[in-house]
């Protein structure tokens, strides 16, 4: 007798609601799979028992985006990562990518899952690390925590790697908005060379229109509100609109534009980052985390309409 067991690449999925404003969580990752408002998408959705596709909402933990050639010096101390992206030879999208998270809280409207950074080759600090998700009536608050539970100080960074779209609408057809002054050059391993002023073809300080751009795309000097938050935002032409909300940390915000997300002629995910690029070689954005000490980072999403 053979016994079927469902299948899902992407872990145990948890479900959080508040009215109707739903928030879908996959366990790989920690990733967020799906988030709706009265029945609207604002982010893609992907086929069941497909495994995360292009990074979607996963969680970037101990370094967003990529190293080069998977080598940093840290204290005089050269460290060799595995190569993850063999096609640029760099080390990419931290360590927990496709790690199990387990449920730490879950509740009705909120949940936390919790994974651990163990020493390992290339990076001998031990951290523990939590994502909560909580939902409110049409916005979705995230909340990372970091914790170096070793007894040597850890250099951390920190990113999320969210997609986002108004359902009904082709993401080609949106808007997007983003106040920054600068971009990160790179090169043709997508690596970082120079920190230049945005240019015609990378400027959003005004709206551009998705379908007409090509972005992988690290942006600095990113203007704030009074409350020390940085906003982006995906804007339909009958007004409703998505607004990813970073708080105080996320200095750099990743812009990346594909053709490959499964179901979308154009898709687009805004990335909030600690760091930019390359962190662990430029040293740029890096916290190192005494022993016993916490790091914890805010930023969410808020569907509008008109």
């Amino acid at each position: 007798m053979t016994t079927h067991f469902p299948y899902d690449p992407t872990g145990r999925r948890f479900t959080v609601q508040h009215g109707t404003t739903t928030a879908e969580i996959s366990q790989v990752g920690g990733a967020l799979r799906a988030f709706t408002v009265d029945g609207v998408d604002y982010v893609p959705r992907y086929p069941d028992h497909s495994p995360t596709p292009a990074a979607a909402g996963i969680v970037l933990v101990p370094w967003p985006n990529r190293v080069r050639d998977g080598a940093w010096t840290h204290e005089g101390v050269t460290r060799q990562l595995a190569i993850t992206e063999p096609k640029t030879g760099n080390a990419s999208h931290g360590l927990l990518r496709f790690v199990g998270y387990q449920p730490a809280v879950y509740s009705e409207h909120t949940v936390t899952l919790s994974a651990d950074v163990y020493p390992q080759t290339g990076y001998p600090f031990y951290l523990a690390t939590e994502v909560t998700y909580a939902v409110t009536d049409g916005a979705l608050a995230v909340t990372h925590r970091i914790l170096n539970l070793g007894d040597v100080t850890a250099p951390v960074a920190l990113g999320a790697h969210p997609y986002f779209c108004i359902g009904g609408v082709p993401t080609g057809e949106l808007t997007v908005q983003l106040d920054a002054a600068t971009r990160f050059l790179l090169d043709d391993r997508q690596l970082p060379v120079d920190e230049v002023p945005v240019d015609d073809a990378t400027d959003l300080r005004t709206p551009r229109t998705v379908g007409e751009l090509d972005l992988d795309t690290a942006y600095g000097t990113v203007g704030r509100d009074g409350a020390d938050t940085a906003h982006a935002i995906l804007t339909a032409a009958d007004g409703r609109s998505v607004d990813l909300w970073a708080g105080p940390g996320f200095d750099y915000l990743q812009v990346f534009t594909t053709d490959r997300f499964p179901g979308q002629h154009v898709a687009i995910a805004i990335e909030p980052m600690t760091a930019p690029p390359d962190a662990f070689n430029s040293g740029t954005g890096i916290r190192l985390l005494e022993p016993g000490e916490e790091w914890l980072l805010h930023w969410g999403v808020v569907a509008r309409t008109p």
